[in-house]
């Protein structure tokens, strides 16, 4: 059972920490507890599995990756945990999936990465290619950003 003061953690913790040297007080402050009684009850929600993780979005655009790319794999299955786990080790690699084929569409794990321009990208995979020996592969850029949005609890 989640508790009203857990679900205002949620909330609060969704907007993001506040860019200011203590975030985790900024947001009790809030919500109207002491930052010692927030951190605590993190824990306790992380310990209970309720949170599983914080993450960071960072607008790569703004950093002056602007060249986004999909990287789809055609990879055996008996070799996609290997070169999952070496994609997922590439700093480049934000995203590594596997996914099922669909008819003539063959390829199974895909990776999304990031560069200064496109030519950076195609550099990316094909350093991969050579580095996981797989050389069946499309560079697929992104065109626009329709949408991204992380997932909101309790919004009622």
């Amino acid at each position: 059972m989640i508790t009203d003061l857990e679900k205002q953690i949620v909330r609060a913790l969704q907007e993001g920490l506040p860019l200011v040297s203590r975030p985790y007080r900024a947001i009790a402050g809030k919500i109207g507890i002491s930052e010692e009684k927030l951190i605590d009850t993190i824990k306790d929600m992380r310990s209970r599995g309720l949170i599983r993780r914080f993450g960071a979005a960072v607008r790569h655009q703004d950093l002056g990756f602007t060249a986004n790319a999909m990287i789809a794999w055609k990879v055996p299955a008996g070799e996609v945990d290997r070169a999952g786990g070496l994609f997922s080790e590439n700093p480049a690699v934000s995203h590594c999936y596997e996914r099922s084929t669909a008819g003539s569409w063959q390829y199974n794990l895909f990776t999304m990465v990031h560069g200064k321009n496109p030519g950076e990208c195609q550099a990316i995979a094909g350093e991969m290619s050579r580095i996981s020996g797989l050389s069946e592969y499309l560079v697929l850029f992104s065109t626009g950003e329709l949408k991204k949005e992380s997932m909101r609890y309790f919004t009622e």
